[in-house]
């Protein structure tokens, strides 16, 4: 049974466990009775960068949706792993590669759809979240970006990671909902990593295309469900209605759009769950060495159920039960 697998050596057995055992669900609130609240935990050795501010996972902190930061890629694609999570490396290391997996998966996508020969110089961040791609798309290729959320308490954290950064001007947290936006060729482009999927996916194409300007892109990281079976499970995870390429791709060309790229890249996917459980597992035996739990730090008992999660996730990443796709779309009337 998965649910013995919890325990002592919950999150290496984690791994192991066979594939069709049930999903522990009991002392668990369902995600739909959450009341939302932030939980930000700048983890040891990350320090306020781009993307080492806050490594959340949203089953564990009941946070709002945008909070939650899905599996980040680590790319280039790579053979997927089958072997028990690592822990004989260090936690630091660990939060290193989780924080370089982030920004990786970003900076791939921006080269994948020519930011970097042709920049943005407006761009419109949808679910930015605590700021990290805001943060990118402002250091890296120097546009001025509209970060958008939905979580009134993002708003301060981004702008001071914004001026911790050096980018003030030039990053603008607003507090708004997507569905609501009404703006007119007010951007060259518009990105939506792991956000969309709390949206009205013809609605969110609808504004989006009225607020680029001709020509302009708008660059999505998403999951998407695969097989039906496993889409009560993710949306009960995410909080969320994950759903299919083709109807993004519908409600993509009935707004006027054209589809430039579209890229799999599931199979880099996998191995972040392998090195989240793998950071579980050290904080596991770092509480069981009697370290103490600090205020906002998880419990075993989190730590445990979390991983339980995870293990299932690397299961559906690595059999394409659920897909990662890059998204790259362009409007007409321009270049």
């Amino acid at each position: 049974m998965l649910q013995q697998c919890a325990g002592r050596d919950a999150v290496r057995a984690a791994a192991a466990c066979p594939e069709d055992q049930p999903y522990p669900t009991k002392g668990r609130t369902p995600h739909a009775r959450h009341t939302p609240r932030i939980v930000l935990r700048q983890r040891p050795g990350l320090g306020p960068g781009r993307f080492g501010a806050a490594l959340l996972h949203p089953q564990d902190t009941g946070d709002p949706p945008e909070v939650r930061s899905g599996p980040p890629s680590a790319l280039p694609r790579r053979a997927v792993s089958r072997r028990p999570p690592e822990t004989t490396v260090s936690q630091s290391t660990l939060q290193q590669r989780l924080s370089a997996a982030q920004e990786r998966i970003v900076e791939h996508a921006a080269r994948s759809w020519g930011a970097y020969e042709a920049p943005p110089r407006r761009l419109l961040d949808i679910g930015c979240g605590l700021g990290g791609t805001s943060l990118y798309w402002a250091q890296e290729h120097g546009a001025s970006v509209t970060s958008l959320t939905v979580a009134a308490e993002h708003v301060p954290i981004v702008r001071h990671f914004a001026r911790h950064a050096g980018v003030t001007g030039r990053v603008t947290p607003v507090l708004a909902d997507v569905h609501d936006l009404d703006e007119t060729r007010a951007y060259d482009a518009v990105y939506a990593n792991e956000s969309s999927g709390y949206t009205d996916r013809t609605r969110l194409f609808e504004v989006v295309a009225k607020a680029l300007v001709p020509g302009g892109w708008f660059g999505i990281q998403e999951h998407f469900v695969g097989r039906s079976e496993w889409r009560e499970f993710m949306d009960g995870y995410y909080r969320t209605r994950l759903g299919r390429r083709g109807e993004y791709l519908a409600a993509a060309e009935a707004a006027g759009f054209e589809l430039v790229q579209d890229e799999d890249v599931t199979d880099s996917v996998a191995e972040f769950w392998v090195q989240s459980m793998a950071w579980n597992t050290a904080e596991l035996d770092r509480l069981r060495a009697g370290a103490g739990v600090g205020p906002g730090a998880w419990t075993g008992e989190r730590l445990e159920q979390s991983t339980i999660a995870h293990s299932r996730f690397f299961r559906l990443w690595r059999d394409h039960a659920v897909q990662t796709r890059l998204l790259h779309f362009r409007i007409g009337g321009g270049r």
